[in-house]
């Protein structure tokens, strides 16, 4: 990776936000998340979130987000830093959970916007203190209004960053001059939290992304984030454009842990794209609607011959 790119951060630069594998009767397969999270960093990540949206967090048991936990440490732990989702809507639900992720070895979380209940901002301001306060791992503040039913507010977002164990923020409101104002007045570390605003988050001053799609194109987003940490933003432009189909093929017509994982598994990374209900896998028009996104990026993954982006291996 070039020198210049950033890589003492506790929470990486390019994160991809996993899907959790499962067997064909929908247990989690611990050797497929091990073997995918050695895969992603082999090909670039530097850090991977854990039980996350992408994850099915919220159709994992505890005792399930534990153990992938401890897998994904087990399997790239050194290599790159695991980010354990441990938010949850209950507060103390998420305490236990913050608590669980450093039991098994986590190096930091992250924490969503308490969804449905729909607090205020003091309740928001004190659900992120209640979870700092549970452990020392650092946090990456989620906030994805679109999900939660509420914005973390800016001024709020700045008191936060005032917590020494609130380090960073994934930024999924696509809200330009809040996240501004959020890096001129705060030293969080920002990650965009929608794979196509990257670059211009990056030209802002963000670190990095929180990617889904970094899935099937990990290296051509390890490329972007270089580029863009290194201020060559005619590169980051080119790989964007080369870059902007796949992600909408991911993200705009599915669930992303659903195109993702049927991604994976075309291309021979899964052995199977099983998703737990209320999630379903695809129908046969939805996947049409993926393979012309593809398609028009220069993949042929229909037919079976993915011709992806090289991985760091192979570039």
């Amino acid at each position: 990776m070039p020198e210049s790119a950033p890589r003492n951060l506790p929470f990486g630069t390019l994160v991809t936000a996993m899907v959790t594998p499962f067997t064909a009767d929908g247990a989690v397969d611990y050797d497929a998340t091990a073997a995918l999270a050695s895969r992603l960093v082999d090909d670039g990540c530097d850090g991977l979130v854990v039980s996350g949206t992408t994850g099915e967090t919220s159709t994992l048991e505890d005792s399930e987000k534990e153990e992938l936990f401890r897998v994904v440490a087990g399997a790239v732990g050194g290599r790159a830093k695991v980010i354990a989702g441990t938010g949850t809507n209950h507060t103390s639900h998420s305490v236990e959970m913050a608590q669980r992720a450093a039991r098994a070895g986590a190096d930091a979380q992250l924490v969503v916007t308490p969804y449905y209940n729909k607090p205020t901002q003091a309740g928001v301001l004190a659900h992120f203190h209640a979870v700092a306060a549970a452990s020392d791992l650092p946090i990456m503040i989620y906030d994805i209004p679109g999900r939660s039913g509420i914005p973390i507010t800016t001024e709020t977002m700045i008191r936060l960053a005032d917590h020494p164990s609130i380090q960073a923020l994934k930024d999924a409101k696509a809200d330009y001059a809040a996240v501004t104002r959020v890096l001129a007045n705060t030293s969080l570390d920002v990650y965009s939290g929608d794979d196509g605003l990257t670059l211009p988050w990056m030209a802002a001053g963000a670190v990095g992304v929180v990617s889904v799609s970094a899935h099937v194109a990990t290296a051509a987003f390890r490329a972007l984030v270089d580029a863009a940490a290194a201020g060559n933003y005619a590169e980051a432009r080119r790989i964007h454009f080369e870059l902007d189909p796949v992600v909408r093929a991911v993200m705009t017509h599915i669930p992303g842990a659903v195109s993702a994982k049927q991604i994976l598994k075309l291309q021979g990374v899964l052995s199977n794209a099983v998703v737990r209900l209320p999630l379903v896998e695809p129908t046969a028009v939805e996947m049409e609607e993926v393979f012309a996104d593809l398609a028009e990026a220069g993949w042929d993954l229909e037919r079976g011959a993915a011709d992806r982006p090289a991985t760091r291996s192979e570039a």
